[in-house]
């Protein structure tokens, strides 16, 4: 196996100039509601449950989701800008080509979710759930990710720029071909086989070398 970083080429949301001229300040969704081609901003979303809601094309700046609960969930050429997503509940969402950009995402459940062409910049993801989650094409750029959980999930074609993990657990997840050299993983829960063929610095072979019980003599 070759443990080089094949390093993800990130489809952006396909967006027409239009839709950022036509921001509202309110929407209307419930169960199976499909919203295309609008812009949303500054507005606290009133609805606290729905499922099978889809969202394509769709921009929203500085709108706050918190608590909301979406089950199956889509979103596809969608971009999140300044906006509030903290303990929201996505559950098995499907999420395409799709932009968090200074986001709030404190404790957001994502497990069970697909994520396809996805970039997330300078968010902030405390306690962020993402066991049992496939992940292809994702770049996440500058984000707090502390204690947050990727358990038991396929990753491919990740890359990670200056983020940090400390605390998270990762057991489960294979690393392989991901350059982690570049985050913080200090006190990280990962297996040792979760650990082979990953891109790791010399300041993080000694760290996760204590983690497996190993004693480096200098």
């Amino acid at each position: 196996m070759s443990n080089k970083q094949v390093l993800p080429k990130v489809i952006k949301p396909k967006l027409t100039k239009e839709i950022a001229k036509k921001c509202m300040n309110g929407i209307d969704f419930e169960d199976e509601s499909v919203i295309k081609n609008a812009c949303i901003s500054n507005y606290t979303i009133q609805i606290r449950k729905a499922s099978k809601v889809t969202f394509e094309g769709v921009i929203f700046q500085k709108v706050d989701f918190k608590g909301i609960i979406l089950d199956s969930l889509e979103l596809t050429d969608v971009i999140f800008e300044n906006c509030d997503l903290s303990n929201a509940s996505l559950i098995g969402a499907i999420i395409h080509r799709t932009e968090f950009i200074d986001c709030k995402l404190m404790g957001v459940n994502l497990n069970d979710a697909t994520l396809q062409n996805v970039y997330m910049s300078n968010c902030n993801g405390k306690f962020l759930l993402m066991n049992y989650i496939h992940m292809k094409n994702v770049i996440l750029s500058d984000c707090i990710l502390e204690n947050s959980n990727l358990q038991h999930s396929k990753i491919d074609k990740v890359e990670l720029k200056k983020c940090n993990f400390r605390l998270s657990q990762m057991s489960g997840t294979s690393l392989l071909g991901i350059d982690l050299s570049d985050s913080n993983f200090e006190g990280v829960g990962v297996r040792p086989e979760d650990l082979r063929g990953a891109i790791i610095s010399p300041m993080q072979a000694v760290e996760f070398s204590k983690l497996f019980g190993l004693i480096i003599k200098g």
